[in-house]
């Protein structure tokens, strides 16, 4: 598990490696900063290119995500004090994954929470998991 101060650290460096908010848009739509490397939520979904693994995925590793093994998806496992905490941490990320209509594949028994992400509408990863992936982690540091 990471001190606070660390995994804030590691949230920042996925926040400033490939995203900023568009504060003139009410939805959460990310813009790219890193020439192309995210470009939004219009349209269909598609898989990481090889440039974009490289940029994004190591900063998500470094918050404990891990490829699937067999599989184009990440897993992490979320540990809590209590079902309680496990539970709003899941009414969260739920909430957000509605709007943006990225649903994950999750389990959950009393404090612990296991997600997987991948994007079933183009066969594995695509920047709708690395969005909310972030999101779950900036979930866990405000929690």
């Amino acid at each position: 598990p990471f001190h606070s101060c660390a995994r804030t650290q590691h949230l920042a460096a996925l926040q400033c490696c490939f995203s900023r908010y568009n504060p003139r848009k009410q939805s959460s739509r990310i813009v790219s900063v890193h020439a192309g490397m995210l470009t939004g939520w219009a349209g269909k979904a598609h898989r990481l290119s090889a440039e974009q693994r490289e940029q994004l995925l190591p900063s998500l590793r470094a918050v404990g995500w891990a490829e699937v093994e067999g599989r184009d998806a990440i897993y992490k496992e979320f540990v809590f004090k209590n079902f309680n905490q496990a539970f709003g941490f899941m009414t969260r990320v739920a909430l957000q994954a509605e709007k943006m209509d990225h649903h994950p594949e999750w389990f959950n028994v009393y404090n612990k929470v296991h997600i997987t992400l991948s994007t079933h509408d183009c066969g594995g990863l695509s920047e709708r998991d690395v969005k909310l992936a972030t999101f779950t982690e900036e979930a866990m540091v405000s929690h």
